[in-house]
């Protein structure tokens, strides 16, 4: 029976397609979750807006359902934390009112740059070329998802005169000034998307470097002590790790939320990061685990061993180091951003769940398999996987990885995040013939899951050359249900997979534990560590280890080479090509 009297404590994650909310108690246990669809808008191919008045609404009705279907009262809430995408949210600084983004720059309602769009290739070419050294902080080069460039793209597009009048925010930080009023910055939305590098690190003085942005032509970030991206630290701006106490909700969000204004409101963060909170600390009871050598215990150093992979739409990779590590072609190392004084290094896979739903709904076989998964009353996926098992079974392989001996695929199908780090990468498939059957759909399937397992094995063998120690894999997200998907992962990699408690609600729950840290401050605004708050809400995790079959660990070695060859060749063949243009 829940104790009404709490204290509880409510997480918000903004996703690509939906704003959720959740109620924890002070053992991290879920009361309620609720969530909403929110719209995002295709104007031309490769440009995704969307609406920072559409998400605060489905954030407020989400908010509302939680406490409803939990029976909490408002003063038992002590916290609130945000997470959410890396979206640039633009702002009339006069009004405080959203701000078009184009297209059509008469639409003011679409005021958000969602962080898959591509419109802006040119300008990331240009900052690229500056070879700035603040550039080695973001993986060498900045890219297409980040926010600077789309910041660049609106100024060369805006009529005149409109873009002197906007401010910009991560939309994290947007959602914490709606929520109080505050123009408080998180270290996580400026270091890991705008370029900011952390007060001592390399010399840096004021954290925004007036050198960087005035040399890619945005002179107008520089002025007033950068004041429209959030100001200087100690100056005219705040700036915060996760989850530190940033205020208290204000008479109008507190109305729209049905919370009491004043309840305690953390810094954000990205909302792959929240992945990162709500994974990393889980508790494993399980012998083979601590036989394997991959690490356990309570003390943070455990975590430095541990891969966040936060799975959706799109994947993020996140490791922590107590020391700076630079990797080729992955986004960091960024301090502070989660954890003062450690570093955080993110690589990613631009589309996973989004190249899962390409390779199936673009099969002449798709309906066909619908149907069938209708008929035995399972998802398409369950249904796959249950057909591939019977392939495997009826072609006597020792396993279902054998079915792939001889189909080759590499899936960049949206651009390669890291460790290539090229919107240019694209896909490509050996083996294909004329089959249009089901089956065939599994194999294509089966193949687009295995090449998400070896992309994750070359991100962790990237950082792990070049100085990371990652010996497993803490995977959040509807994957974790995809029992194919697991072992394949944990398979290519050789490294264990850990499910946690909440499968679904993993990046909401650490978003959570950002209102508890920002729910425990004292008088003076100190908070309890999080990583203290992460280790007693985080609950069991469940694993998931890789196969024992030496012929099946041959046969991912020797695919493992193949992709990393593919890979690589179209890569020579686009220069063999653009050489004699």
């Amino acid at each position: 029976m829940t104790n009404k009297a709490g204290p509880f404590y409510i997480g918000v994650d903004v996703g690509t397609g939906s704003a959720r909310a959740c109620v924890i108690d002070s053992k991290g246990e879920i009361l309620a979750v609720a969530a909403h669809d929110i719209k995002k808008w295709e104007p031309k191919s490769g440009f995704f807006n969307q609406s920072s008045n559409d998400i605060w609404n489905c954030i407020c009705l989400s908010i509302k359902d939680i406490m409803a279907e939990a029976d909490i009262d408002p003063s038992a809430v002590k916290g609130v934390g945000f997470d959410a995408t890396c979206s640039l949210v633009v702002i009339s600084e006069k009004e405080d009112s959203p701000v078009s983004v184009g297209p059509d720059f008469n639409n003011h309602d679409q005021n958000i740059v969602l962080w898959m769009d591509h419109r802006c290739p040119d300008e990331t070419a240009e900052i690229n070329a500056t070879n700035h050294m603040l550039l080695k902080y973001v993986g060498g080069q900045m890219s297409i998802e980040m926010e600077i460039p789309k910041v660049k793209w609106l100024k060369n597009h805006m009529p005149a005169g409109e873009f002197e009048k906007c401010k910009f925010y991560d939309l994290a930080d947007y959602l914490t000034h709606k929520a109080t009023k505050s123009e408080a910055r998180s270290f996580c939305s400026i270091v890991c998307k705008q370029g900011y590098v952390p007060v001592g690190v390399d010399g840096s003085m004021k954290g925004w470097s007036a050198d960087f942005l005035e040399a890619i032509g945005l002179p107008e970030l520089v002025e007033d002590d950068f004041r429209r991206v959030g100001g200087v630290l100690g100056v005219n701006g705040t700036i915060l790790s996760a989850g530190e106490y940033l205020g208290g909700l204000c008479k109008e969000a507190a109305a729209e939320m049905g919370l009491l204004p004043g309840t305690a409101v953390g810094s954000g963060v990205i909302d792959a990061y929240a992945g990162w909170i709500g994974t990393v600390a889980a508790t494993i009871s399980d012998e083979k685990w601590n036989e394997s050598g991959v690490g356990s215990g309570e003390d943070l150093e455990v975590a430095t061993h541990r891969l966040a992979a936060v799975a959706g739409t799109s994947t993020c990779h996140l490791a922590i180091t107590k020391n700076s590590v630079f990797v080729p072609g992955v986004w960091g190392p960024y301090r502070d951003v989660l954890l003062p004084n450690y570093w955080m290094a993110e690589g990613g896979q631009s589309a996973t769940g989004a190249l899962l739903h390409h390779v199936l709904t673009s099969h002449p076989a798709y309906s066909e398999a619908i149907a069938f998964a209708k008929q035995a009353g399972v998802s398409v996926f369950e249904y796959l996987n249950s057909r591939i098992v019977e392939m495997q079974k009826e072609q006597g392989l020792p396993t279902v990885e054998h079915l792939l001996k001889h189909y080759f695929y590499y899936g960049d199908l949206y651009g390669n995040r890291s460790p290539i780090a090229s919107e240019k990468m694209t896909g490509a498939v050996v083996g294909m013939t004329m089959d249009i059957s089901v089956d065939a759909l599994a194999i294509s399937y089966l193949a687009a899951v295995e090449f998400i397992g070896l992309q994750t094995r070359h991100i962790i063998t990237t950082l792990n050359d070049a100085g990371h120690q990652i010996t497993s894999i803490f995977l959040s997200g509807g994957q974790c249900r995809n029992s194919i998907l697991t072992s394949l992962m944990a398979t290519c990699t050789g490294m264990p997979v850990v499910i946690p408690k909440y499968i679904d609600a993993a990046v909401v729950l650490g978003a959570a534990m950002l209102g508890a840290k920002a729910g425990s401050a004292d008088k003076n605004g100190y908070t309890t560590g999080l990583w203290d708050i992460m280790k007693n809400m985080s609950g069991p995790g469940r694993v998931v280890y890789p196969t024992e079959n030496l012929s099946e660990k041959k046969l991912v070695d020797i695919k493992f080479k193949i992709f990393l060859d593919m890979a690589q060749r179209q890569q020579d063949y686009r220069a063999m090509i653009d050489g004699i243009e």
